[in-house]
């Protein structure tokens, strides 16, 4: 089965030209998953419904990428779980991003764009250690917040300043850094974010 995703923002009301796309594609308007929602957030519920939903051999159409990923890191991210459930994906406006083309030049846009992800995530882990190191010579980060250790100061830091990036997913961070999710949310909860916490479905 063939389904359409379309996401406008919150300062955004109408849907009408990617479901007039949509329709035009041949996709079922009961087929079409919609939020409205920006695209800085990290929940997206009906997308997760939708993910929930496919199986191997469907596809996932949008109109635009844009409506979809907020940064090259969340769109491989995106890809990968699709690939793992052998589910395809389509991009209306932008052809050359279409995993249902089994052409050599349809694999090497979406691996030049895995590419540029990873780059994307190496930059960001760079900077945020140069900035870390930064601070620690100018004594911003001395004396650790009550209940967590000298050795896992750093960690606490890390973990604020990548969830203000708001680019790497949690497990990427939780990952990258060696610790559990809750871990990461108790960092969190130290470096005093606790009213910026929300949840993270399927990540």
């Amino acid at each position: 089965m063939v389904f359409g995703y379309a996401r406008v923002s919150t300062t955004e009301q109408n849907l009408d030209l990617q479901l007039d796309a949509f329709l035009k594609e041949g996709i079922q308007e009961k087929n079409i998953y919609t939020d409205k929602v920006s695209s800085t957030k990290e929940e997206r519920k009906n997308l997760s419904k939708l993910l929930d939903f496919v199986r191997e051999g469907d596809t996932i159409v949008v109109w635009k990428l844009d409506r979809l990923a907020r940064s090259l890191i969340h769109f491989t991210n995106f890809i990968n779980q699709l690939n793992e459930k052998g589910v395809k994906f389509k991009s209306i406006t932008e052809p050359f991003l279409d995993t249902t083309d089994t052409s050599s030049h349809s694999k090497f846009i979406v691996n030049m764009f895995a590419a540029l992800a990873q780059l994307e995530r190496d930059i960001i882990i760079e900077r945020t250690k140069a900035g870390l190191e930064s601070a620690k010579r100018r004594g911003k980060i001395l004396g650790a917040p009550k209940g967590i250790s000298k050795k896992n100061q750093q960690k606490a830091v890390l973990c604020e300043q990548y969830f203000n990036d708001g680019v790497l997913t949690v497990s990427e961070i939780c990952e990258q850094l060696g610790i559990s999710r809750a871990t990461y949310y108790k960092y969190l909860r130290y470096r005093g974010l606790n009213g910026k916490l929300r949840p993270y479905k399927n990540r």
